[in-house]
């Protein structure tokens, strides 16, 4: 039954504090695209062989894992806000730093600090909004924040499209004499330091607060958010529902008392991270345009589908926002998986096709066609069910005492799955060819089928008090 609206309820700000904390998915979508359209200046400034390249490009998502194991546990120390601000500082000095890299060592530094920064707001952010958001419309709010991330990808595309053609190409100089590859980079600080700005001007999370026992600051916050009358009973609530010695969060929380096993909604977190990063899409996302070129566009033709993917994948999280919170997150992640795996089987028939002709995979007849619409089909199946939903389940489904901790293993299993698939791409696409490599996706893509539908359990209209370990 749906919750009666609360007349006390400020709307209106926690839309906003939701907006402001979305920043930091589209600085995560940005940091993550950037990367897609400045392979060709990486390889002719640092004369990088194929193995070294692929860990330029791969470099970041080590920060990334370490940055979501990381932000877990400092956020229960330092609060959500406060990593939040760390990481818009890390974004900042990320894209400066990676611009302006003299050699492929300190461009590595610069990349592993910008994925502490999108490790961080990856699992931070929707945390953060699931703790400020009444659960009613929790989803929708916490699926913005794949609006954001998908947004920051495509701005990522667009900026780089544009800067390449105004310079004739990534590689030429662009102003004051800098090749346009540096420019795409240096092109995220604006929104990092408008991320900073804005993030001073909103509350702490109320349930960090009481875990930390700041019960009057918690009260406070309640009281701007859902108005005085319903603060206290809320209040109550969250205290009830963390543990009776209200000691700090730790690992150790993780495990069941009783077995000394790790809790099984635990093993459901990983579980759903890294099958988010086993089927594939960051191979879309990072390597796009080495894809597009591989099968025969050029290089301007290959930044244009990546633009289009993006606006394909904003369309489809739009879709998600209508229905997360009337379904549920369980259907969409089925469904996302089938029909991934469907357009996987598609892209697995239009490569096998293919021939080598000069070191490129030439298609025959339509196949490019079809493989141009079926991986576009692959990325709406995506941002319609597991790139969204994902991150909303992670940032709602483990009990107030445990989600810092959780959320650490979690978020690090799904940048290390990350950190994975990433690597290999290139090294499998050299090995075997984008057909079989693109068939271990298919595998994956299947197998997450059958595990959503035994293992998920639905988390649509709880309140966070109510989520069992």
């Amino acid at each position: 039954m749906q919750q009666a609206v609360n007349s006390g309820e400020n709307t209106r700000l926690i839309v906003l504090i939701s907006v402001v904390a979305t920043i930091g998915g589209f600085l995560f979508g940005f940091d993550s695209g950037v990367i897609n359209g400045t392979q060709d200046g990486l390889h002719q400034t640092f004369k990088s062989g194929e193995w070294m390249q692929g860990f330029e490009i791969a470099s970041m998502l080590l920060g990334c894992a370490f940055g979501a194991f990381s932000a877990g546990r400092l956020a229960d120390r330092l609060g959500r806000r406060n990593v939040l601000i760390v990481s818009a500082l890390l974004f900042l000095l990320s894209a400066i730093g990676a611009g302006a890299a003299p050699s492929s060592a300190m461009f590595i530094i610069a990349r592993v600090l910008g994925g502490f920064a999108v490790g961080a707001a990856s699992v931070i952010s929707p945390a953060y909004i699931a703790e400020v958001a009444p659960a009613r419309y929790r989803g929708r709010l916490a699926t913005v924040q794949q609006i954001a991330i998908i947004s920051g990808l495509t701005a990522a595309f667009v900026s780089n499209y544009l800067l390449a053609a105004t310079a004739g190409a990534s590689t030429e100089p662009l102003w004051a004499g800098h090749a346009a590859w540096r420019w795409m980079f240096w092109m995220q600080a604006v929104p990092s330091l408008l991320f900073l700005v804005l993030l001073l001007a909103i509350p702490e999370s109320p349930r960090y607060l009481m875990v930390k026992r700041r019960k009057d600051e918690a009260l406070q916050v309640l009281g701007r958010l859902f108005g005085a009358a319903e603060a206290q009973a809320k209040l109550a609530e969250i205290d009830a529902s963390l543990s009776t010695d209200h000691h700090r969060p730790r690992l150790s929380d993780l495990r069941d008392k009783a077995s000394g096993r790790i809790r099984p909604i635990v093993w459901v977190g990983i579980g759903l991270a890294t099958f988010q990063q086993l089927v594939g899409i960051n191979v879309v996302f990072y390597y796009g345009a080495v894809l597009w070129q591989a099968v025969g566009f050029s290089e301007n033709d290959a930044l244009l589908i990546n633009i289009l993917s993006g606006a394909l994948s904003i369309g489809a999280c739009i879709v998600t926002v209508l229905l997360i919170d009337r379904i549920g997150r369980k259907p969409l992640l089925w469904v996302g998986s089938a029909g991934m795996a469907v357009a996987l089987a598609l892209l697995v028939f239009s490569f096998a096709s293919g021939s080598l002709v000069d070191g490129r995979l030439q298609l025959p007849g339509g196949m490019g066609t079809l493989a141009l619409v079926a991986a576009n089909v692959y990325v709406v199946f995506f941002n319609v069910s597991w790139g969204p939903v994902m991150w909303v389940m992670l940032g709602e489904m483990f009990p107030n005492q445990i989600r810092g901790s959780a959320l650490a293993v979690a978020g690090a299993a799904q940048w290390t799955a990350n950190f994975a698939v990433t690597v290999t791409f290139p090294i499998l696409l050299a090995a075997i060819g984008l057909a079989a490599t693109y068939s271990l996706y298919l595998v994956a893509a299947v197998i997450s089928v059958f595990f959503v539908l035994r293992f998920v359990h639905e988390t649509k209209g709880k309140e966070l008090e109510q989520m069992e370990g």
